[in-house]
């Protein structure tokens, strides 16, 4: 394509000391070139963040939020520019890439409303107790490449209203939407307020390492958030990870099979797959196991799986192709030893794709079961004990959500009260809200992104204790 992109360093839109190819998956085929930063344009981005940071907050909140709202302003206003960008890039079809780009927008806004107040904590016989809260100073966001723009919204929205100044680095498959986003920045942001690299995963250790950024905000793998987590405790920075998961869906005995069945698999297919809390496993009675397993393969065969970009689209290709190779590895694994129903085999064609797969009876032990797929491949399991399920869903090392259906909405509700997981939804599915927060357990993250308690973790808490002096 034409456009030159640049990243954003100290208000300024900036080539980078040399530019990488990036590739449309649904082509596997470069389309665009991105500028790529070394060590010495990353040490200006932070440097130019860490001068902007004071004066930034002291700009009252008002007006921080203010400008937060004229950035998701600007980014609705250019709406089909950005889902088109993203297509390409990303790969998810146009009208899945729109629900992106507009839930972009409804983050920023749903943080410009926020704010965080100082608490009275004690009051009484002289003494009171002040809790205020303080910006940390200059976050660092590292974004993965299944959700590139609205992963960053969830960092960039409450670290600014906060007054804190930013270093985003896009994942090098997917950095065209965040540098394009920069170009709205530069606009509208003063100078050195948010500052964009990119790289191909060189630069990350330097940044979290860096005694001038004093917070991480990382959404990816469970094992490159352990590295971040590691490179970070060396200056003991505040991190936020929001990590990998093997979520589970468990339908009780009281339900239509075929009509939940075509909500799991939209559970599991969207974005082919590839969403941290997507549908990696779903566990279904005994009595209703066969219908379930036939609605999911209909829904599969009916699937059509094409470009993102053309019209009728339902499911794009995998994002890259180290991808696509690890899916295709647990496809192969899946077939020796359960019943591939639909999907299973290589699609003989340009890119990354990857036709929707199902497979049943498989053993719990099976790779496809134990670890987190991230592409569009779901093994179906059968159970007849409730109790029994529920520990085979607990059964893992992740812990984001996980999914309850049921007629019987207490009889479900007990259920989910029992999962072992940061969110679990109960006759619904993906329902993320920036109002509400959003955390994993065991080795799916640490702290919290959205609502009022994301909004907490790019500050710092104070506490003012004072008692009045005695007459002499």
């Amino acid at each position: 394509m034409d456009h030159e992109f640049r990243m954003l360093i100290d208000g300024e839109l900036t080539p980078g000391a040399s530019t990488f190819d990036v590739v449309n998956p649904a082509t596997a085929e470069s389309f665009a070139a991105c500028p790529k930063a070394d060590e010495a344009l990353l040490e200006r981005a932070i440097a130019a963040a860490k001068r902007a940071q004071p004066g930034w907050a002291a700009t009252p909140v008002e007006g921080r939020a203010a400008l937060v709202l004229k950035l998701a302003d600007a980014l609705e206003a250019r709406i089909g520019e950005f889902a088109s960008l993203l297509t390409a890039e990303q790969g998810k079809p146009l009208d899945q890439a729109g629900y992106e780009i507009m839930g972009s927008v409804f983050t920023l806004r749903a943080f410009a409303a926020m704010r965080v107040e100082p608490k009275t904590l004690k009051d009484e016989g002289g003494n009171k107790v002040i809790e205020h809260r303080t910006p940390l100073g200059v976050v660092a966001s590292i974004t993965p490449w299944n959700f590139p723009l609205i992963l960053l919204m969830n960092k960039l929205g409450p670290a600014l209203v906060t007054g804190n100044t930013m270093v985003a680095k896009p994942a090098p498959t997917t950095p065209l939407t965040t540098l394009l986003f920069g170009e709205l920045a530069q606009a509208i942001l003063p100078a050195g307020v948010l500052n964009i690299v990119c790289d191909q995963n060189e630069l990350g250790p330097l940044m979290t390492g860096h005694k001038d950024i004093a917070k991480v905000a990382f959404t990816g793998s469970t094992a490159t958030g352990k590295k971040v987590m590691a490179s970070s405790a060396g200056t003991v920075k505040r991190v936020t990870l929001e990590l990998g998961g093997n979520d589970a869906a468990i339908v009780l005995d009281d339900v239509d099979a075929r009509q939940v069945a075509k909500k799991v698999y939209q559970g599991a297919m969207t974005n082919a797959g590839q969403i941290c809390v997507a549908v990696k496993r779903a566990y279904v009675p005994s009595a209703l196991y066969d219908d379930f397993c036939d609605e999911l393969a209909k829904l599969a065969n009916e699937a059509i799986v094409d470009d993102g970009a053309k019209q009728g689209t339902t499911i794009g290709p995998v994002q890259n192709k180290m991808q696509y190779d690890k899916v295709s590895a647990l496809i192969a694994d899946a077939k020796t030893r359960g019943t591939v129903l639909a999907g299973g085999e290589p699609m003989d064609r340009p890119g990354y794709f990857i036709a929707p797969t199902i497979v049943r009876d498989l053993p719990e032990d099976a790779p496809l079961v134990q670890e987190e797929q991230f592409g569009p491949v779901l093994p179906v399991q059968k159970y007849d004990d409730i109790a029994d399920v529920i520990a085979r869903a607990n059964d893992s090392d992740y812990g984001l959500a996980g999914t309850v259906w049921g007629k019987d909405v207490a009889r479900a509700t007990a259920v989910a009260m029992q999962i072992d997981t940061g969110t679990v939804w109960v006759n619904q599915h993906l329902a993320i809200d920036a109002n509400i927060p959003f955390r994993g357990v065991k080795q799916s993250g640490l702290g919290s992104e959205l609502g009022e308690a994301g909004l907490l973790e790019y500050t710092q808490a104070h506490i003012v204790n004072i008692v009045e002096l005695a007459d002499a």
